[in-house]
């Protein structure tokens, strides 16, 4: 049996007796083992920067970004030290904000807010709103970046004395990693921002990949957003970053100027995530790490995406993803229902001149280019059979149902398992060999 995350509740696979089997793991990583005291060290000891007390005593408001129901960050442990600071170094209760970074994501509210930012009391006295990407007025435009994407930052956070990023630092599939300059860009940017950040011409890019960020065009592009809202706004701005395991327990936070800080998170999560194997694979069963990424089609795409590197060319990837919130936003359904009607070539064809993508249609463009690698099947209870239609997917009523399906092209099989999905990156060494 092989325990596999899967919406809340996690299932249990049986592969054939026959069968060999890699489980493609990340390698153990200590918890941190007084999470709060680390916290505390972390905000008193800033990388390239003051910290969080002296940076709160100089400002008169703050802006704190958290990101949305799409991300597993521990708020519940990172905000009340951090309000608490803030209100200490003589910052108002409202003159705090906190501002749900939701990109085009709908805004999070009643259980979701409290899940996302845990029921301290200290958090009922400090203001909490959501973003809304398609509000014009509510935006600040910084002008253009050097690759001509607009720069437009919700109006809240610009303004802020101080401000404050906090997010989970995991592998990206298109920025290498979440969290810093992500939260704010697409996080809080205008539908304008984000339609031309996930745009063809900048996914289409072989260094626009997972864990990759040194020739990363979208990660360039991001730091040069924050650059210029730097400059603009005359301040800078500052993170707090969090690693976690496989059980959302913490392993590694720090607090910085946004970008160095950054950096030390991701080269953590780097040798943390990234699994060298020496082979590919015919069959590759993998997941979208369970809750809360694996509620929508659109975000599960991540667990397609992530391990293509070890899949045999036309071999076969498993998905095990609950998608309970069904496909996705209306716009995604419709960029789904262009692929599955015209196929991955044309569909690929037609958006890879578009200064800017239709809204979630960059998930789609890269799922197209996923099937065009290998067949892909899908285990999921929360579609119905007209959704699973426009997966552009197998459907498969069992995990081990689609083992069974793709065994027959290799006896015995040989398959690669990733319980966690996305948050591991299985990487095949021998460049020089690749298929």
């Amino acid at each position: 049996m092989v325990p596999l995350q899967y919406g809340k509740r996690g299932i249990q696979v049986t592969l054939p007796p026959n069968c060999r089997a890699t489980i493609v793991e990340k390698p153990s990583t200590p918890v941190l083992s007084n999470p709060a005291r680390a916290i505390k060290l972390a905000l008193d000891s800033g990388v390239d920067s003051p910290s969080l007390r002296q940076l709160a005593s100089q400002c008169r408001t703050a802006c704190i970004l958290v990101c949305d129901i799409t991300r597993p960050v521990p708020n519940q442990e990172l905000l009340p030290p951090i309000i608490e600071t803030l209100l200490d170094s003589g910052i108002a209760h409202n003159d705090i904000l906190l501002l749900v970074a939701t990109g085009l994501h709908r805004p999070n509210e009643g259980e979701e807010l409290q899940t996302i930012l845990g029921n301290d009391p200290i958090l009922k006295s400090i203001p909490v709103e959501n973003h809304f990407a398609r509000s014009a007025q509510s935006h600040v435009a910084l002008g253009y970046t050097s690759r001509r994407t607009p720069i437009k930052i919700d109006r809240r956070f610009v303004q802020a004395d101080l401000k404050l990023v906090l997010g989970l630092v995991e592998p990206h599939f298109m920025a290498g990693f979440s969290g810093g300059r992500k939260v704010i860009a697409p996080g809080i940017a205008h539908e304008d921002t984000i339609r031309t950040l996930h745009n063809s011409k900048f996914l289409s890019d072989p260094h626009c990949s997972v864990c990759e960020v040194a020739e990363n065009p979208l990660h360039a592009e991001l730091l040069e957003i924050v650059a210029r809202l730097r400059e603009y706004s005359g301040s800078n701005i500052y993170g707090v970053n969090v690693v976690i395991d496989a059980d959302r327990q913490l392993v590694f936070v720090n607090f910085g100027e946004i970008e160095s800080s950054h950096k030390e998170a991701t080269d953590f999560s780097r040798r943390m995530a990234v699994v060298n194997l020496d082979r590919q694979f015919p069959i590759v069963l993998s997941t979208a790490a369970g809750f809360p990424l694996d509620q929508t089609f659109y975000q599960a795409i991540k667990g397609i995406v992530t391990p293509l590197d070890i899949v045999e060319r036309n071999g076969t990837l498993i998905l095990a993803a609950e998608c309970k919130e069904g496909l996705g936003s209306q716009s995604f359904q419709q960029a789904q229902e262009k692929l599955c009607l015209n196929g991955t070539v044309a569909f690929l064809q037609s958006i890879k001149d578009k200064d800017q993508a239709d809204i979630d249609e960059w998930s789609t463009q890269l799922l197209a280019r996923a099937l065009q690698r290998a067949h892909i099947m899908l285990y999921s209870e929360g579609l119905t059979r007209e959704q699973f239609e426009l997966t552009g997917t197998q459907r498969i009523t069992s995990v081990e149902h689609g083992v069974e399906l793709a065994r027959h092209a290799k006896e015995p099989p040989e398959i690669a398992v990733i319980p966690e999905g996305p948050y591991v990156v299985p990487r095949f060494s021998s460049k020089q060999t690749r298929q």
